[in-house]
């Protein structure tokens, strides 16, 4: 039996009605990495894996790290959303440059000072005054070192030498006194190559915990397209909690996504496992992706009070900044 063109037209167009959402183009979000993949990045592969960005009806493409910040391809628009350092996030936006932090990687700091474990001249903060530091160039480091020190009673005076990644083996080899170090990367792979050490905290010392780092965008974007970054971070949220409840699947995710960054199965494992135990991910009040306001201005504060907001011409800001508008957690998954 032959049937009409209209009849023909009419069941063409029950077809493409019935396919509804699998039919419909899905919104390109394009994502910027701070460094090469890792376990602050976990959420975000398990996202795309698993098909919750798909299910938002988004086509995620995670950038691979360059030389250029994560922060400065958001700021000037080249990238939609981006992975942002605290001291990054309140440096580059008080000189002026469009971020806004969306969501919090980490519920809290997962920065130490170290030095091995064998020092026993070094027994607090206060016998690091003449030591050795092996730095990575901020003013941050300055800031946050010497406040520790002063804090347990010392002068805050110590040298540094700028190694970057180079610090860890300068430490382990005795070359310098003291580094820091995020404690869930290279902490565990610390203990796991058997270079034991001692560590403090920042915020036994005074100096304020905070969101290591977040998820950030800028106001242009959020702008534009509100839906659209709502739909992206709640499933990256949905990523991160996904991954605390099945790290087995979640680590296998990682890597097999970055075979060419020829990451450690075992070693992925540990890390993840510190993030969760540590309550990073996920704290312990639950929350998974949430900024804290009171971390933020605490920290704002810190970094107003020593000098290291600077202006867009470089000069010290003189009025502390309305740290409100520098996060929102309005696009959070509430549930």
């Amino acid at each position: 039996m032959s049937l009409s063109p209209h009849r023909l037209l009419a069941l063409g167009l029950a077809a493409m009605l019935a396919a509804g959402p699998a039919m419909a183009q899905s919104t390109p979000v394009t994502m910027a990495l701070d460094w090469t993949p890792n376990t602050n990045h976990i959420g975000l592969f398990v996202a795309q894996a698993k098909g919750f960005y798909d299910e938002a009806g988004l086509e995620v493409e995670i950038l691979p790290y360059t030389d250029t910040s994560a922060g400065t391809l958001v700021a000037n628009h080249v990238a939609d959303f981006g992975i942002l350092g605290s001291i990054g996030l309140f440096t580059q936006r008080t000189a002026g440059a469009d971020l806004v932090a969306v969501y919090a990687l980490v519920q809290t700091e997962t920065g130490r000072l170290v030095f091995n474990a064998d020092r026993q001249d070094i027994q607090s903060p206060k016998d690091l005054d003449g030591k050795t530091y092996a730095g990575f160039g901020s003013a941050w480091e300055t800031a946050l070192i010497g406040t520790i020190i002063r804090n347990d009673g010392g002068k805050g005076d110590f040298e540094t030498v700028t190694l970057g990644t180079s610090a860890y083996e300068a430490l382990y080899n005795g070359a310098v006194d003291f580094t820091l170090e995020v404690y869930t990367w290279e902490g565990v792979k610390a203990e796991r190559d058997g270079r034991a050490q001692r560590a403090i905290r920042y915020a036994d010392f005074g100096v304020p915990d905070q969101h290591t780092n977040f998820i950030g965008t800028s106001e242009a974007y959020l702008a534009e397209h509100p839906d659209v970054a709502r739909a992206f971070i709640t499933a990256t949220q949905q990523g991160y909690a996904y991954a605390v409840a099945h790290p087995d699947e979640a680590t296998d995710i990682l890597v097999d996504a970055n075979d060419d960054a020829l990451l450690d199965r075992d070693f992925v494992r540990a890390s993840l496992q510190a993030l969760i135990d540590g309550h990073y991910l996920k704290g312990e009040d639950g929350a998974v992706g949430a900024i804290d306001p009171a971390k933020m201005d605490a920290v704002g504060s810190f970094l107003f009070e020593t000098g290291i907001l600077k202006d867009g011409n470089g000069a010290e800001v003189t009025e502390e900044p309305d740290f409100s508008a520098y996060y929102t957690n309005a696009y959070l998954d509430a549930r």
